[in-house]
């Protein structure tokens, strides 16, 4: 038997090929391995929504409580002192200039033992005829004012069909010739009134001067309406001035509104309101007749003292189902107190504050890029920018905590 000629070393020794091989495979799956692990560590885009930058018209708006009420109204009082009848109006009767008894007085007192009395009647008519010259004049006032008012209005149509004036001075026209309107119907309100006065007036002398106690006085309405209040109902001895019922027209209401007054410096008369919560589905017309040059004292809910300043609106064409709203009724007042109609304009939900600026995630080519901006006006839900940024840019909206400037984002699919 021959001995082998290989050495025992050599026997145990692999293949080079396999060696080969087998290192090969392990580097790759160690390889492979740490690109999963690197891959499973990478930092996945985030998931967010975006908003385009556009132009629209942005109106600034003063929300406050309101109430209606009837824009004239009177308050009937007793003429002279005596035995009052009972009031059988209630609240909501109709009544006719003139014609409709309210409540009738017989004197209590003897007009011979009063001589001082018949001196104040003397007098009392005596002012009520001044009060209705006064009454005419104002009428007359006004009456010119509305024929200068709708006159220039006529003018200003024409100019409309030329295309030669602009929308603001056309509404200027056209809303001074309806408060005109409305002033001279105001002013014939007040005459009827200085009339009804001195009627009564004369009818307390006349009863003085007279020598007979079973005259009676009859308590006319003095203006058409409707009963909004009755203060006094029962038969009773009453004294001459003392109130007994509230007239006016309900069809006639305008909306008070309690604004702060430092939101009232930037409402201007005939600026536009939107009436709602008053009932409809939709919300009512107005614009801003008054704002009321002295403000008062108001404390607030939780016990803040406020200063507040009464803003008047009248109702603009108001629908048939309006004609149910009364007196004191609740309502919601939105006043426009600025107005641009094209501004660039960014959902308020993707600003956030750095320090004192503004900024925004602008998405650019898959990354949130923080950007500073300048901005304006605000009404809650949109924006104004004013540098910074340009038409059509996307911005992120509500951007959460984990995105910051760099990080990669993906826009969200709404399915």
């Amino acid at each position: 038997m021959s001995a082998s000629t290989t050495p025992p070393w050599e026997s145990k020794r692999r293949p080079a090929g396999k060696g080969l091989l087998r290192k090969v495979i392990t580097w790759s799956v160690g390889l492979g391995l740490l690109v999963f692990i690197g891959y499973g560590l990478k930092q996945r885009p985030i998931e967010v929504e975006l908003a385009s930058l556009s132009r629209a018209p942005l109106t600034l708006h003063v929300t406050e409580e309101g109430k209606t009420r009837v824009r004239n109204r009177y308050v009937v009082a007793a003429p002279t002192s005596g035995q009052m009848r009972r009031v059988t109006l209630r609240a909501g009767d109709e009544v006719m200039a003139g014609e409709t008894i309210l409540t009738a007085i017989e004197p209590g007192i003897s007009p011979l033992l009063d001589l001082r009395a018949k001196a104040q009647a003397e007098a009392r008519v005596q002012v009520t005829e001044a009060a209705k010259m006064q009454a005419a004049q104002s009428l007359s006032m006004a009456k010119t004012n509305a024929k200068f008012a709708l006159t220039n209005w006529e003018r200003v149509k024409n100019l409309i069909e030329k295309g030669s004036i602009s929308d603001t001075d056309r509404d200027s026209a056209e809303r001074d010739a309806a408060m005109r309107e409305q002033e001279v119907r105001a002013a014939e309100f007040a005459q009827k009134i200085a009339e009804f006065e001195l009627q009564q007036t004369k009818a307390a002398l006349l009863q003085m001067e007279s020598s007979s106690s079973v005259n009676v006085i009859e308590v006319r309405s003095p203006v058409g309406g409707k009963v909004l209040k009755v203060m006094q109902e029962s038969a009773m001895v009453i004294a001459a001035g003392t109130s007994i019922l509230e007239i006016g027209d309900p069809a006639d209401l305008e909306i008070e509104a309690e604004i702060l007054s430092r939101d009232a410096i930037a409402i201007q008369p005939g600026a536009k309101v939107s009436v709602e919560q008053w009932g409809g589905a939709e919300g009512l017309e107005a614009r801003v007749r008054r704002i009321e040059p002295a403000a008062f004292t108001k404390v607030s809910a939780l016990g803040v003292e406020e200063q507040r300043v009464l803003v008047l609106s009248d109702l603009v064409e108001p629908p048939e189902a309006a004609k149910a709203l009364g007196d004191r009724y609740r309502v919601e007042v939105k006043i426009a107190i600025w107005h641009q109609d094209d501004a660039l304009l960014i959902p308020a939900g993707a600003l956030f504050r750095e320090g004192s600026e503004w900024k925004a995630f602008v998405f650019n080519q898959g990354k949130a890029v923080a950007t500073t901006l300048e901005v304006g006006r605000t009404d809650g839900r949109m924006t104004q920018v004013i540098k910074g940024l340009e038409v059509g840019a996307q911005v992120l909206l509500h951007p959460p905590d984990s995105v910051k400037d760099g990080v990669a984002v993906v826009k969200r699919v709404v399915e």
